[in-house]
């Protein structure tokens, strides 16, 4: 086999192969088999017709499709071994010449990873390391705990307050004309929460048990529902039930109740620790993002789309595997937000370009630094999801190794150690 290839623009190489006529007739061979399996003819049982009768009958021409079939995906890897070439999407194949006694000659354009002018990316200005833990952060954090604890009671006389929750029918209309998702029985909705249209929870405030009103509005213009982006709408909104959450007092029994501590002080002081525990590694993958992100930006490099569109699938199926977690898909999230994959995939896009300009900035910088993954790295990467999951770490490496994710596994593990190499090799940035 030969093969060559030449750049016909950025990007974007054309890869010629020739490959020898015995191959050929091997294709061709492999070809027969399989189509003599399909074939009736009269007098013999399917799969028996002699190979001179079938080409008499057929053509040896019949077989040429199957034959490509079958010898193309070996052959175009092989060439694309062979030139060294790194392709980011299939490729558009030309067949030139195929036929019996001859050989086989294609062409190829194929999509290329790109190449990456390295801006600088040493010395880089990233945030501080960890911010301290405030008394007020410990105090927000009690709220929250004493709100996710609160017990709701059922208000019989009064009216709705904000922090209430106000338990609603109602039914949507535009120009007096109800719309799609504007209508729903019994739902309890948090006054104050800012989950509905803007004006809508605030006109709740003061209703009562059975009382009816209408609630008037106006849609956000970036509203994703185009058919009522913008539009004044009115809610006809019947009151059935007030619950108001009763806090519990923030004392020693609180603490005991929600911790394994005895006292409050005692749980406030843990309660700090796990904060600024969990500042710190916001504080690292604030400077990790940061760090990545500059010399991302002082790079040169052209993105070929087919990469962007094969990380924004990638993503999809991450945020679908999300919603399944959640007890939900993206059919009913496409119900719920109006929107449809295609414009998800447009918010997507972006990030998804982010994404793959990054990693293959990380890539030429690993290169550039002779950044590798030792087998010292990856054993001990090894042993830490021995941990995660409870499983030998042996076990591990067998199931990396027999579903051939090894190799993902230590670029992972590359695009890591680059980024510590450049928080090493980074400034803490000075305020002003």
């Amino acid at each position: 086999m030969k093969a060559t290839w030449e750049q016909i623009d950025t990007n974007l190489v054309s890869l010629s192969v020739e490959v020898e006529a015995e191959q050929v007739t091997e294709a061709l061979d492999k070809a027969f088999k399989k189509v003599v399996q399909k074939v009736n003819v009269p007098g013999f049982r399917k799969g028996k017709v002699p190979r001179a009768m079938f080409e008499k009958r057929f053509g040896i021409e019949s077989l040429y499709q199957d034959a490509i079939d079958i010898i193309l995906p070996d052959v175009y890897t092989a060439a694309v071994n062979e030139t060294g070439i790194l392709p980011v999407d299939r490729p558009e194949i030309d067949v030139q010449q195929f036929a019996k006694g001859e050989t086989f000659k294609f062409t190829a354009k194929v999509t290329v990873k790109p190449e990456v002018k390295l801006g600088d990316y040493k010395g880089l200005e990233v945030p501080a390391a960890v911010a301290a833990v405030t008394e007020e952060e410990i105090n927000e954090e009690l709220e929250r705990l004493q709100q996710r604890h609160a017990e709701l009671s059922v208000i019989d006389e009064g009216t709705v307050v904000n922090g209430d929750i106000a338990v609603i029918d109602f039914d949507g209309y535009v120009d007096g004309v109800a719309f799609d998702g504007g209508k729903s029985e019994r739902y309890s909705l948090e006054i104050g929460s800012g989950s509905f249209i803007p004006g809508f929870e605030d006109q709740v405030i003061g209703m009562g048990t059975g009382d009816f009103k209408d609630v008037e509005v106006t849609f956000p213009e970036s509203y994703h529902a185009d058919n009522l982006a913008g539009k004044a709408a009115v809610f006809k909104v019947k009151l059935h039930e007030i619950k108001r959450k009763n806090l519990p007092a923030l004392d020693d029994e609180f603490a005991k109740d929600v911790s394994e501590f005895d006292t409050l002080a005692e749980f406030k002081q843990d309660l700090e620790g796990k904060l600024q525990e969990r500042k710190a590694k916001e504080a690292e993958g604030a400077r990790e993002t940061a760090v990545v992100e500059k010399a991302a930006e002082a790079a040169e490099v052209v993105i070929p789309e087919a990469m962007v569109v094969t990380e924004t699938d990638y993503m999809l199926k991450d945020f679908e595997n999300r919603l399944r977690m959640q007890g939900m898909n993206l059919e009913l999230y496409y119900q719920f937000s109006g929107q449809n994959e295609a414009a998800l995939r447009s918010q997507m896009k972006g990030d998804a370009e982010k994404r793959v300009r990054n990693n293959l900035v990380l890539e030429a910088i690993a290169k550039a630094e002779s950044i590798e993954v030792s087998e010292e790295v990856l054993s001990e990467e090894f042993e830490n999801l021995a941990k995660a999951y409870n499983r030998p770490a042996d076990e591990l490496r067998d199931i990396f190794t027999r579903n051939g994710n090894i190799e993902n596994l230590k670029e992972d593990l590359a695009l890591r150690q680059t980024i510590k190499f450049l928080l090493e090799n980074s400034k803490e940035a000075v305020n002003a």
